[in-house]
């Protein structure tokens, strides 16, 4: 296999950052820095063992003699498994231009796997206490958390400690109930901020289309009523975000 021409930044590990009950902090970036310090042109490709768990974003590319991209990384909100942490890795694919050719998927399809450089990653998840997830154990249980959270308001000897987290079975579950209720608004708007990116996308393929006449019935089916479906998608979903932890704020007021 070929040395890597590309030099990665950084160069073992990609840190993310995790709360205690191991669910991807909301709205957290980790960034991949490619540099080409060669003379050739070099194509890459970036791939991972979650797929489902990431957002990479560009995911491919080219990368023109002594140039350079950064690679955004951002976490779906959803939990970090503690059985599958050791799992998570990225892979950088990168293969020179050959001369003289355009179609860079047709490239692609005709490179043999001993000729791909291959550069791995391995994720690394950090509590907000920066412990490293990877070498600690199970994270720990929620109702551990609440009671840390009421020892430091007793301490305090402040009227915090009326806003400290009751110690009963039922406000226990009220609690769990609550944290319920915001993964799935997480999931939710992550859905929907997905489907404004691929709506995002699929109209900006469209205008590069230029004079193709394909493209332009394309984008005559890709009508007014799409981009506004795709201009409504983030209110959308900080309508939504906004309803339901009103919802949940009262549930604890009560």
């Amino acid at each position: 296999m070929p040395t890597p021409v590309l030099t990665i930044e950084p160069q073992n590990e990609l840190k993310f950052k995790v709360d205690f009950s191991g669910l991807f902090e909301q709205g957290y970036t980790t960034y991949m820095r490619l540099i080409n310090p060669t003379t050739d042109t070099v194509l890459f490709k970036i791939k991972t063992t979650a797929p489902k768990k990431y957002c990479v974003r560009p995911n491919s590319g080219v990368l023109e003699p002594n140039s350079k991209v950064d690679i955004a990384i951002t976490p779906q909100p959803v939990f970090v498994d503690p059985n599958d942490k050791h799992k998570h890795k990225f892979m950088v694919q990168s293969v020179i231009a050959p001369e003289g050719k355009t179609n860079i998927d047709q490239v692609w399809k005709e490179t043999s796997p001993d000729q791909l450089m291959d550069y791995k990653l391995k994720c690394v998840f950090e509590t907000p206490r920066g412990t490293n997830l990877n070498d600690a154990g199970d994270v720990p249980a929620q109702n551990e958390v609440s009671k840390k959270r009421v020892a430091v308001a007793d301490d305090a000897k402040t009227p915090s400690k009326a806003l400290s987290f009751p110690k009963s079975e039922n406000a226990e579950s009220d609690l769990q109930k609550a944290t319920s209720e915001v993964i799935l608004l997480r999931e939710e708007e992550s859905k929907l901020r997905h489907e404004n990116l691929q709506l995002k996308e699929e109209l900006l393929r469209l205008r590069q289309a230029g004079g193709d006449g394909r493209g332009a019935a394309r984008r005559h089916s890709y009508g007014p009523e799409k981009q506004a479906q795709a201009a409504m998608m983030p209110w959308l979903a900080t309508a939504v975000a906004m309803a339901l932890l009103g919802i949940i704020i009262g549930k604890f007021l009560m």
